[in-house]
């Protein structure tokens, strides 16, 4: 059965469905053709033989003009250079404004090919069809997409909301395990900064989860969606409300960029979660019973927590000068005070912490992941 919800941005007239639906991608998608007649489907390389020629034989049964292009699989080619690349093959196919770009993938991809049709002749409708359980309930909501530079993760990009979210479920029966967690862990910051029974729910089905029952994944799909869009709504351009959903990403960025990305999103993040988390027992706000039951789901789903070396105070807050919610090049932290309670202070979803907290912090994660 399909579920429907829709994202609408007060301070616009952007309005999007997304439409979850196991076996969405199995049958042709009449919406498209009322976008445009001519397509450009984004994928990485390991997409086209999964799901993009059957994408492409059923629009092009419909009388639609399709091309695919396609760059690398993984982060470290979510760059200005293969964005550059793209719109040139685009460009060299004469497409123009009458073209609707079609995100194919996962995180990386809906990244790429939102920040490519936001500034493509200006401006191109978009459509997300996320292929991972991070493109799903993360990556392809809320209009945030962009690149990495040397300097650190998506430091370059835009807001540019799609026209609509497809996501077909079946599609994670093709994900290696590893994949599945870093959607996993988005799931469970999703949890931890809205909703408690959540986190309980993604608790006790761990097991129906990661086998991908198809009633439990729809679920937790679903729940996860409906956080991140509401959140959204409140909050498009990330002046407040919406640095929740970097819940664990000040850390965890900085720990992809440090390791040039041979942690993945998920790794990073897990433990990006729980060194924030620290923080917010160590400033008295989150209790230790809640700190272990974050650790707890975390092993329970089979999270690697694992560094490939120590690293220093110093080398974290370089990494972490650039971070969205720094001022000054201070970083600053979401704080939860409870499993779906995040801490406002001053109006403000992030605070600084003290140098000795944070470093208290680091010496923990060292110690307990190195």
């Amino acid at each position: 059965m399909m579920q429907k919800l829709t994202c609408s941005i007060p301070s616009s007239a952007i309005s999007y469905e997304i439409e979850i639906q196991s076996g969405l991608l199995k049958n042709p998608l009449p919406y498209l053709a009322t976008l445009a007649s001519r397509f450009a489907i984004i994928a990485d390389d390991c997409i086209p033989a999964l799901y993009g020629e059957q994408l492409q034989s059923s629009l092009q049964a419909a009388g639609c003009e399709v091309h695919q292009f396609t760059f690398p699989s993984g982060e470290h080619f979510k760059t200005r250079h293969t964005k550059e690349l793209l719109e040139n093959q685009l460009f060299e196919k004469g497409l123009g404004r009458d073209t609707c770009a079609l995100a194919l993938g996962g995180g990386a991809v809906t990244d790429m090919a939102g920040y490519l049709a936001a500034t493509y002749c200006r401006g191109i409708p978009l459509v997300m069809i996320p292929t991972t359980l991070l493109g799903m309930v993360d990556a392809s909501i809320g209009g945030k997409n962009g690149v990495n530079v040397p300097y650190g993760k998506n430091l370059l990009g835009c807001i540019y909301q799609p026209k609509k979210v497809f996501i077909d479920p079946v599609t994670l029966h093709s994900l290696p395990l590893k994949e599945l967690a870093n959607g996993v862990v988005e799931m469970i910051k999703h949890a931890l900064i809205a909703d408690s029974a959540y986190f309980e729910y993604l608790e006790g089905h761990s097991g129906q989860l990661l086998a991908l029952e198809q009633t439990v994944v729809e679920k937790a799909i679903f729940e996860s969606c409906r956080i991140k869009k509401t959140i959204v709504e409140q909050d498009e351009r990330e002046n407040g409300k919406r640095h929740l959903l970097n819940f664990g990403h000040t850390v965890g960025h900085a720990l992809e960029n440090l390791t040039h990305y041979a942690l993945s999103h998920g790794e990073a993040v897990a433990i990006g979660l729980l060194v924030e988390s620290h923080l917010a027992w160590q400033l008295g706000k989150l209790s230790m019973s809640s700190f272990e039951r974050l650790h707890h789901i975390l092993n329970k789903y089979g999270i690697p927590l694992r560094l490939p070396c120590r690293f220093s105070l110093e080398a974290l807050l370089n990494a972490m000068r650039l971070d969205k919610k720094s001022i000054a090049g201070q970083p600053r932290f979401v704080i939860i005070e409870e499993i779906g309670s995040p801490l406002c202070y001053s109006s403000s979803y992030c605070m600084h912490v003290a140098p000795l907290l944070l470093q208290r912090a680091v010496e923990w994660m060292n110690d307990s992941f190195s």
